[in-house]
């Protein structure tokens, strides 16, 4: 068992590269997605 198949993610394959890839993409989607909301607040760029 892998260290990234105990805490949170206590289900099989929880450390399988498909899913590792794709939480990855999330995470890092959301994150431009808000440094773009933020910057188009706080500034006036359209």
């Amino acid at each position: 068992m892998s260290d990234l198949n105990r805490g949170i993610m206590k289900f099989k394959d929880a450390d399988s590269p498909t899913l590792v890839t794709f939480s990855t993409l999330l995470l890092l989607g959301s994150i431009a997605v808000l440094i773009i909301w933020a910057l188009q607040s706080a500034y006036a760029v359209s």
